[in-house]
Order: structure tokens, then C-alpha cells, then sequence
């Protein structure tokens, strides 16, 4: 459970971040002392528009104040973090910051607080003579019929739809008794249901007492931290699949709340409770949707994922499916119609146009590509044999090299440039070693085949350093290209070589000096170009290897990772020692 918050003081977090809605959104304004976001008076709005107010506990952000704005809801009201505001800072809301002429309707979340409290101000506002209606969203089937009792379905993600589309509908001029008849059908057309790793930790709060085990999720989790149907062990695809089933079972007599059939149009919204990264919610989505169109044949005709109703920092998702049955509540306007039209309000994220939906097209893309070593063939040539003896002597030493170049990483880095230079080599090794010949006797598809391996297999800097300056090397070979068959001699080799050092320079400012394997390739490249003695540039290669013993790392890891009175004089540079013993295991061989 993460207990680590930047403020120490609830209540002065929640009107901070009231407030902040209106530095990102000018057409909001703020009263703090009833804690309401609420549509500027001078803002533009459509004459005799219905208003809609929803509003609950504070920790759900961006719900509820982040879905006011022009297309969605007219105000907002909050109360302290995971309790309801109280009805007197609804009535002001209703009554004194959203316009009434047309009527106002009342969205909370079914909870308990805020059905009493939002139920009063209701009551408060239809004793005022303003027409009023109030309807609790519940959404949730988590909770089943019998354990609900009374209460009924609790309010999640999926009240964040309800209030896009009746907030779209008002905004096209839909009538108060239209907008509320679309809240209520499109509650009877949703279902929702969320499931969490761990409880969250209020700020300002003492620890909670419960605790769940590393391993288990909480199936149905509500977003107050309450329990859902069970605790179990599960991997996320075996999550996905009981949180589907509870969803769409209409043979489970406790969740059957949704009656759909085969062809039926659904809205998919994949909520993030907080504390999800956005990468592993792209994977949740990518799963959810894998095993819905496979498991239930439904293919969500809108996909939408973000963080749109939060538990805090909450390390959980809810999905929530909306099934368009439109039955001409929506002013000439579709259900998806309304989801889809525009609005003005930050927790809404949904960028995707109604076009760009329309023109969907869901056969695979075909995967072209260019065959860059069979169109690239050369007159320079070597014979195969030469290849795999000189360079297989190199990377037999590399691959020996690996727990040196490891341990001497561990200390000045992060400790895997040895892995990574092995994999490389073994990669290198394995095409050398084919049955059917991968290399040839022209040098530069042979040269490309293997730059091809090193950009596939080595990652990080390393692997972007050799991939760039083999990739010039093959340009420095070419260049060489007389158009006759020629042999790739040392002289050949000196100045391809030559010519990928200065092309690496233009993207590193790595240089010898620096700590880098530069100071093991610089003055092999150098050497070889001025004597074409490969002993004599490999010899240069470990010179300078061995210098970076006694350097002061300027650029890489080594800057940061470690205290230099713990190696400077002992430990070379691990990515040059690994580069040198290859460049001499080449020599030995030549």
C-alpha cells in the first residue's frame, strides 16, 4: 500500500484541487467555501439549457468537478475525500451557481450520504418552485442483489457515461423530463464492475487495518475501499475473465442486471482507479477486449480507456460496458451520438472522431518490407570462410569476456553490458553457423546481415552505438564500390572503418577521454587506417582500454552509478574491455 502523499492536510488538498480546474479549464469558476465547480455566468451557454449537477466524496478526481464544463455537467459539488458533500452545499449549487429556468437535474452516485444529501437539496429546490429531478447512477455489480438488499447497485466508473450523455443531450437542448428519462434508461443499460490489487490509503489518515496479500485480487472492490464478491488468487487474464462474467452472465440471478443479445452495440470504457501505469492499462484494455469479442462475441463499437473515476491512487481498473438501445429519449440524437459529441470538461478523454470511428476497418494491415540485403549487393568481396573464422574467433573471446565485463559493469553501472554483448555475440554466432549459408562472398549484404542482428538482439546505448556504426560501415564499404569485382582488403576495411568513426561522431559526443568504448574503438580505427596491421590497432584497442582505468567518467552510467574511490586506477571501462577483447580475439584469427 502506498502511504507517501506530497500533502499531509486532506482538506487542504481538496480545495487546491478544486481550484486548479480553473486554471485549466477558464470557462469554470470556484466557490470555495461550498467546495463547487460550477459554468461561469459569462461563459457561453445554449439559452434555456437543463443544468445538471452531480457531485460526491473527493479522491475519485477527475470525478467529479473534472466533468464540468460546456457538453457535460453545469456543477459540481465536493465533499471532504471519500465523503458526501452536505445537502446545504447542494442547495447552494442548484439554487445560486447553475441557471434554473429550464430545470435542473441531479446526478450522484448511489451511496448512502450522498442519496440523503443530494435527495435533500432536491427536495430544497422543489420547495424553491424549481423543477427539479433527482436520480442516484448505480451501476455496479460487484455487490450482488442479495448483499446490496435495499441500497441496491453502488455508483462507479460507468456513471461517467450516464453523465456524457445526458449532459450531451441537455447541451443540444433536450428537455428536463427527456434528460432524466436518458439517465434511467441508460442505468438500466449499464453495468460496471471494478477490481483492485490493494487497498488506498487516505492522506492524513492512520493505516487501515486489512491488507491484501501479495498474489490475490479483490474482485468487485467498490471505490471507498469496500469488498466486492470475493478475494482470490488470479493473473490478470483470469481477472478479466470472472470481471466479464460477472458483467454479462444473465444466468446469475445476484448480477444479471443487463439483458442483451447477440448484435446488440456496446460502448467498452476501461476505468483506471489511480494508481494503474498508463502502460499496463493499455494492456488491461488489449485484454478486456481480447476476451470479450472471443468469450461473449461482443465487439465494442466505441473503446475508450483513461482514468475518469479514481479511488485515490488505487491499484485497480473497472470496466464498464453500455449497451446502445436507444429507445428516442435522445432529441433526434443516438445514445452514441451523444457519446460521441464534443465537450469541454479536462477528466473526459475520448479524443478519437465519430469519423475516424466510422471508418474502422478491422482486417490486419498487411506488414511490407524491404528486403534491404537482397537489393544492396555490391562488388566488394571476401570469402566466407575468412568471415566466420576471423569474426567467430572475436566473439568466442567476447562470449568468455562476459563475467568480467559483468562484474566490472556491476561496479560502475548497471551490470548488463557483459549480457548484452554476450546475447549479441551468441546472435552473431548463431547466423555464422547456419545451415544455409547466410553470408556470401559479397561483403555488404553479408555485413548488413549482421548489422541486421545486432540492431534485433543488442538494446540500450551499446547496441544503438553498434548499430549506427555498423550501419556506416556498410555505407564506408560501398563507397569503395569500383563497380568490378575487388577483393575487401585491409586498406578496404581502414577507411570503411574510418568513415563510420567520423559518422558516429555526429550522434554521440562520446570521444576517447570520456570512459567510454570509444576509447577502446577510436584508436583501433586509427591505428588499422594509418598501418593496416590489425595485431598493432588491436594492440592501440587495449592501450587505450586500459587508460580508461584511471579516467574520470564524463558521460554514461558511470557518472552517476557508484563512488569512484571504489574503482577509479582498478576497474576499466566495461563497455571498451568488452569491445578490446573482441578486436583482439579478430587479430589472433587474421
Amino acid at each position: 500500500m502506498q502511504t507517501k502523499h506530497f500533502f499531509s492536510d486532506p482538506n487542504h488538498l481538496v480545495l487546491t484541487a478544486l481550484n486548479s480546474l480553473t486554471l485549466t479549464n477558464p470557462s469554470l469558476a470556484f466557490d470555495a467555501q461550498n467546495k463547487i465547480i460550477f459554468r461561469r455566468p459569462d461563459a457561453a451557454r445554449r439559452p434555456g439549457k437543463v443544468s445538471i449537477i452531480t457531485g460526491g466524496g473527493s479522491g475519485h478526481e477527475p470525478a467529479f468537478a473534472g466533468f464540468v464544463g460546456k457538453g457535460f455537467c453545469d456543477a459540481s459539488v465536493a465533499g471532504s475525500i471519500f465523503a458526501s458533500p452536505s445537502a446545504e452545499q447542494i442547495r447552494r449549487a442548484a439554487i445560486d451557481r447553475v441557471p434554473t429556468d429550464a430545470g435542473v437535474l441531479i446526478l450522484p452516485n448511489n451511496y448512502t450520504g450522498d442519496v440523503l444529501n443530494f435527495g435533500m437539496a432536491a427536495e430544497k429546490c422543489r420547495a424553491a418552485g424549481i423543477r427539479t429531478e433527482f436520480f442516484p447512477i448505480n451501476d455496479d455489480v460487484g455487490v450482488g442483489r442479495t448483499k446490496g438488499g435495499k441500497v441496491g447497485r453502488r455508483g462507479i466508473g460507468g456513471g461517467i457515461l450516464i453523465l456524457k450523455i445526458t449532459g450531451a443531450l441537455a447541451e443540444a437542448g433536450g428537455s428536463l423530463e427527456e434528460v432524466y428519462k436518458l439517465a434511467q434508461f441508460a442505468n438500466e443499460n449499464i453495468v460496471s464492475i471494478g477490481s483492485s490489487l490493494e487497498h488506498v490509503h487516505v492522506p492524513g489518515r492512520g493505516m487501515p487495518e486489512d491488507f491484501i496479500p501479495n498474489g490475490e485480487v479483490e474482485i468487485g472492490m467498490g471505490i471507498h475501499n469496500e469488498p466486492g464478491s470475493h478475494r482470490m488468487k488470479a493473473d490478470l487474464v483470469e481477472t478479466v475473465s470472472i470481471m466479464l462474467r460477472q458483467l454479462l452472465d444473465q444466468h446469475d440471478s445476484e448480477r444479471a442486471y443487463l439483458k442483451y443479445g447477440l448484435g446488440d452495440d456496446f460502448v467498452l470504457l476501461i476505468n483506471n482507479l489511480g494508481g494503474v501505469s498508463p502502460i499496463e492499462l493499455a494492456g488491461i484494455t488489449d485484454e478486456v477486449h481480447r476476451q470479450l469479442v472471443r468469450d461473449h462475441k461482443i465487439k465494442p463499437v466505441r473503446i475508450i480507456s483513461g482514468t475518469f473515476l479514481t479511488s485515490l491512487n488505487g491499484m485497480g481498473f473497472s470496466i464498464s460496458l453500455l449497451r446502445l438501445a436507444d429507445n428516442g429519449l435522445g432529441n433526434g440524437k443516438s445514445m452514441l451520438e451523444l457519446i460521441d459529441a464534443p465537450a469541454e470538461a479536462v477528466g473526459w478523454s475520448a479524443p478519437i472522431s465519430t469519423a475516424t470511428w466510422n471508418d474502422r476497418v478491422d482486417t490486419p494491415v498487411e506488414l511490407k518490407a524491404t528486403n534491404i540485403v537482397e537489393e544492396t549487393p555490391s562488388n566488394l568481396q571476401l570469402d566466407p570462410a575468412i568471415i566466420k573464422t576471423v569474426l567467430g574467433a572475436g566473439l568466442k573471446r567476447v562470449i568468455a569476456a562476459e563475467p568480467e565485463v559483468t562484474r566490472y559493469d556491476t561496479i560502475v553501472g548497471d551490470g548488463d553490458c557483459g549480457i548484452g554483448l554476450k546475447r549479441g555475440a551468441e546472435a552473431i554466432q548463431k547466423l555464422l553457423d547456419q545451415a544455409s549459408p547466410a553470408l556470401t562472398d559479397n561483403i555488404v549484404p553479408t555485413v548488413l546481415r549482421i548489422t541486421e542482428v545486432v540492431e534485433n538482439v543488442m538494446d540500450g546505448t551499446s547496441g544503438a552505438i553498434y548499430a549506427i556504426f555498423l550501419n556506416a560501415l556498410v555505407h564506408g564499404l560501398r563507397a569503395q564500390d569500383t563497380g568490378s569485382p575487388l577483393q575487401t582488403t585491409p586498406e578496404i576495411w581502414a577507411k570503411a572503418l574510418k568513415h563510420s568513426v567520423t559518422a558516429l561522431s555526429q550522434y554521440t559526443p562520446a570521444k576517447p577521454g570520456d570512459r567510454t568504448l570509444m576509447d577502446a574503438l577510436v584508436p583501433f580505427c586509427e591505428t588499422l587506417y594509418e598501418t593496416q596491421d590489425m595485431r598493432a590497432a588491436a594492440a592501440a584497442a587495449q592501450r587505450g582500454t586500459e587508460s580508461t582505468k584511471s579516467m574520470k567518467a564524463s558521460l554514461g552510467r558511470s557518472v552517476y552509478v557508484g563512488s569512484e574511490t571504489e574503482w577509479i586506477g582498478k576497474v576499466p571501462d566495461p563497455g571498451a574491455y568488452g569491445l578490446s577483447e573482441f578486436l583482439t580475439g579478430l587479430s589472433e584469427a587474421f
